[in-house]
């Protein structure tokens, strides 16, 4: 998202969904920052299982995964590309791509929009798609799969995220199963993934990194992982992209018992806050930042009115966050408070058939 979308007041926000009985695929709400309101879902495009979107820079497409294990015959899951109308909402289905492996559950694409990277998390593999000037995305350039095992329930490879860091420099790849926050160097010319210099962090055995987030200023990194509930900071070396681990905090509460697992983690534009979800507890846990060190102090626990928040979203201008409860089929809005971090809900509860991911794109005003 370019830092001047923080400048626009409308914003359409799109939903990736698990498609069933109550979703068809991608729905999109308008929302406005000046009064809070969130207009009820409609469909923008039918898609199968789109569970996590990324918007393309100059917000122009939007790229979905289908979070499944077959596609035309194939033992892979897929990748849509859309063009995206920012007046009306409305998606344009471009063309598909198999994925590169199985059940892909990320995307993201890179600051210049010139590649998609997708993660799939069954077959443990990672893929990078490039992007044509219409939008349309080619046959993979790098497929990578990863190797080796774990200690947790999830003991061998399994990729829930990647991204590039905000210097659109490093590709980093969270892998749940093996405990590691995988390193990528991506060479722009023909879209090949190689191993950094540095090739792996390694996490607490058994944490299991699902979704990491970098602050505004490109020097921590916040990494939460869903199968011990914690969250897990670190400074990024610019060098050689090491991250060098300098405090893991809880994101429950001492007195909590039953299952719990984390999903995913956001810094406040400002970079002055942290927030994260908790599945069991149903909740996202705040914590403000320390600016020198990136440390973190808890600020609070709020409830998201809802049953297994799989995502959250804030929007660009840094006043609201909204949460989509995947098992209540609902997606809610909290205020943030600018100076606290503190959530509150403004009020607003829409229903969304198991709602997976949410994503903001400015609004276009309409001409006259």
């Amino acid at each position: 998202m370019n830092a001047d979308s923080a400048l626009f007041k409308q914003f359409l926000v799109y939903f990736g969904t698990h498609t069933g009985i109550k979703s068809k695929g991608i729905y999109v709400s308008r929302f406005d920052t000046a009064s809070g309101e969130l207009s009820a879902p409609t469909l923008a495009a039918e898609s199968v299982n789109p569970a996590y979107l990324a918007i393309e820079p100059n917000h122009r497409f939007l790229f979905a995964v289908n979070e499944t294990d077959h596609f035309n015959g194939q033992a892979s899951g897929s990748v849509t590309a859309f063009r995206l109308d920012a007046l009306t909402g409305k998606l344009e289905f471009l063309n598909q791509q198999p994925s590169g492996g199985t059940s892909p559950c990320h995307i993201s694409v890179d600051c210049a929009g010139k590649y998609v990277l997708v993660a799939n998390y069954n077959s443990g593999s990672v893929a990078v798609f490039p992007v044509q000037a219409n939008g349309f995305i080619g046959p993979p350039t790098s497929v990578i799969q990863h190797h080796g095992s774990g200690v947790n329930q999830q003991a061998m490879p399994r990729a829930h995220y990647i991204a590039m860091d905000a210097a659109n420099s490093r590709v980093f790849a969270c892998d749940l199963g093996l405990d590691k926050v995988m390193i990528y160097l991506l060479n722009e010319t023909n879209g090949e993934l190689v191993p950094n210099e540095i090739p792996w962090i390694e996490l607490k055995p058994g944490s299991g990194p699902r979704h990491m987030a970098f602050g505004p200023d490109g020097r921590h990194v916040y990494v939460i992982n869903e199968l011990d509930s914690t969250l897990t900071a670190f400074t990024s070396n610019p060098e050689h992209g090491a991250l060098n681990e300098i405090q893991t905090v809880s994101t429950l509460p001492e007195d909590f018992h039953g299952k719990n697992t984390c999903a995913e983690v956001a810094v406040h534009p400002s970079g002055r806050f942290v927030y994260g979800s908790n599945r069991g507890d149903d909740s996202i846990v705040v914590f403000a930042v320390d600016a020198p060190s990136g440390r973190l102090d808890f600020v609070e626990r709020q409830p998201t009115r809802g049953k297994i928040p799989r995502c959250f979203a804030i929007d660009p201008t840094g006043q609201y966050l909204i949460a989509a409860n995947q098992d209540s089929d609902n997606i809610v809005v909290f205020r943030i408070n600018a100076q606290t971090g503190r959530l509150t809900w403004t009020g607003q509860t829409v229903e969304l058939g198991e709602p997976m991911c949410v994503a903001f794109v400015p609004m276009e005003p309409a001409k006259p």
